[in-house]
């Protein structure tokens, strides 16, 4: 039974190599990948590169982020680590992983003298950054279960640089750090399977172990979901389950009951089932059987936006479908087959579509790739290849054309031109790789392909979005606590209810009903700072009695909600004692 496929293998002297190279020419990747050590400090550097800018100036991303930092900021304001809530509600959705590990970024960052450091949203990204790089570099160890060192430094590289891993190291959220678990726990999962050893090694058994046990208290059921999956189809292709007892499963979920188990029971005694009633019947049967909060999709979604999430790999890995079908019954594309497919199906068939839900499936889909590139499928002499490829280029100057037109429609005719010198060399890196791909160097391409990426996250997320002020709502609403005469002033909003306000103001911010609430806010003494959005303005306006006007503005923002894809104007009014 093949255990290994041999895309790893390096061709005798004199023979073509993937991307047209010659086995005694000496390639940034092959010094790279010279020992794993300078292959991780490589990956490492790669994604600092990618996930660094942007994370202390990208406002908090409205709706999910500003909750899970927000439930974190009153877990430390009130010294309740058990209960989860935003404001007065219980945040009853998500188990209370990610929520500690933010909670221990800020108070490091607290200790070390970080100015407002509950409300900075930087350091509550720090664990999704980590999450994210761990994700990578286990995702490397992962695939040097199938490939040489240099060929699995590309896959780790090529998932690196994807869309959808940028986007979630930059949110305050689950899902990098969930990506890290579910790595964890299939790349020991591909070893045990591809080894088929009586014994396995601790760092195996731990990764494995502690990957279920972390993503449990992260994200509930989901990295157990995506280790069953293949398990279950992998045992039935070997007609045995006899080669996971190596994992030593009772040994396992003692270690993996004494992780989760002390805060699942403190939530059962605190909340008296309420929790299992929310997370289990409401968010997550809710998903199942209809559409969360308006994120309907049909059947085939995920592979549509797959060709943007996967960027810029998703090209080249469209490729290697024909040579996973054909190469299906060796026992290395049987674990990727079973890895990808049965769960893709599963989200394909929920109503609930979330572009994220398909992350942990992406290192798998890299190592699929770059087996398919040694085998020589990554070409363009295929059918339509060329035009597939085109997508590679297509994404960068879409996105630079689009944060053009964006700046000038909608933040009076505001051109981001610090980013765009970053951005043309992304387009010029990218349209370099379709080039290169056209050429028959599908290794070149892949190389030109992430260098695009590389270019592209930090001119987006770290240049292009200081410059569209339009899209920070939340952030220049709160900047008016800064100019009242007082500290700290309750604040109270009328129309304008994102959760971000919430965490750059204050926990008690007042979410007012009508203009007469507001009114009443206003006149109630002390001081206070009210915001209005302009739908609200007239209610408020006719509040006030004939004679006895609103009092002056304190100033207006005019923004964009990238949640509602509506403008906001809201006006500020102050009253200080």
């Amino acid at each position: 039974m093949t255990t290994r496929l041999s895309a790893g293998a390096r061709p005798r002297n004199g023979e073509a190599q993937p991307g047209g190279l010659r086995a005694g020419r000496i390639t940034l990747l092959d010094r790279l990948s010279a020992s794993h050590a300078r292959a991780c400090a490589a990956l490492a550097l790669l994604c600092l590169l990618l996930f660094l800018p942007g994370q202390a100036s990208l406002q908090p991303m409205d709706r999910d982020e500003p909750r899970f930092a927000q439930a974190t900021k009153q877990m430390l304001e009130t010294g309740d680590f058990v209960a989860i809530r935003f404001q007065d509600e219980a945040r009853n959705k998500k188990p209370v992983g990610i929520y500690w590990a933010q909670a221990a970024a800020v108070a490091a960052g607290d200790a070390l003298g970080v100015p407002h450091a509950r409300t900075q949203i930087a350091l509550y990204r720090i664990p999704s950054l980590l999450g994210a790089l761990a994700s990578v570099l286990l995702a490397y160890w992962g695939a040097l279960a199938f490939l040489a060192s240099r060929e699995a430094l590309l896959a780790a590289a090529l998932y690196g640089a994807c869309l959808m891993l940028n986007a979630e190291a930059h949110l305050a959220k689950t899902d990098a750090l969930l990506a890290a678990c579910a790595t964890a726990s299939l790349a020991a999962l591909a070893r045990v399977w591809l080894r088929r050893e009586s014994r396995i090694g601790r760092p195996v058994f731990l990764a494995f172990w502690l990957g279920i046990a972390v993503g449990i208290l992260v994200k509930g059921p989901m990295v157990p979901l995506f280790v069953v999956l293949p398990a279950l189809f992998l045992s039935w292709k070997a007609r045995s389950a006899s080669w996971l007892r190596p994992l030593r499963p009772l040994a396992g979920l003692a270690l993996t009951a004494v992780i989760v188990a002390p805060w699942f029971v403190a939530i059962t005694l605190k909340s008296g089932g309420a929790f299992y009633a929310e997370a289990v019947g409401k968010d997550m049967l809710g998903k199942v059987g209809g559409a969360a909060e308006r994120h309907w999709g049909p059947p085939g979604a995920y592979a549509l936006a797959f060709f943007a999430t996967f960027w810029p790999g998703a090209a080249f890995a469209a490729m290697s479908v024909p040579l996973a079908w054909r190469e299906r019954r060796t026992d290395a594309m049987a674990f990727l087959i079973a890895t990808i497919l049965p769960a893709w199906l599963i989200f394909e068939a929920v109503p609930t579509k979330l572009p994220h839900y398909v992350l942990p499936l992406m290192p798998w889909i890299a190592v699929l790739t770059v087996i398919a590139l040694t085998r020589g499928e990554v070409t363009p002499r295929r059918r339509g290849a060329r035009a597939v490829a085109l997508l590679v280029p297509a994404i960068p100057l879409g996105l630079t054309l689009g944060l053009c037109v964006t700046g000038w429609k909608l933040d009076n005719h505001t051109i981001p031109w610090i980013s765009l010198p970053v951005l043309a060399a992304a387009c010029l890196a990218a349209g370099a790789s379709w080039l290169a791909f056209a050429r028959d160097l599908p290794e070149r391409a892949v190389a030109l392909a992430i260098l695009a990426s590389g270019l592209l996250g930090p001119g987006v997320l770290g240049l292009a979005q200081r410059q569209l002020p339009t899209f920070k709502v939340s952030p220049r609403l709160a900047a008016f606590q800064n100019t009242m005469p007082c500290r700290d002033p309750l604040v109270g909003t009328l129309g304008y209810r994102e959760p971000s306000l919430v965490f750059l103001t204050r926990t008690d911010l007042v979410m007012l009903p009508d203009g007469d609430a507001a009114k009443a806010f206003l006149q109630g003494g002390g001081c206070r700072l009210l915001f209005v959005e302009g739908r609200e303005r007239d209610a408020f306006n006719f509040a006030w009695p004939v004679g006895r006007p609103a009092p002056p503005p304190l100033g207006v923002v005019e923004g964009f909600n990238l949640n509602n894809g509506r403008r906001v104007y809201a006006t500020a009014y102050a009253a200080a004692p």
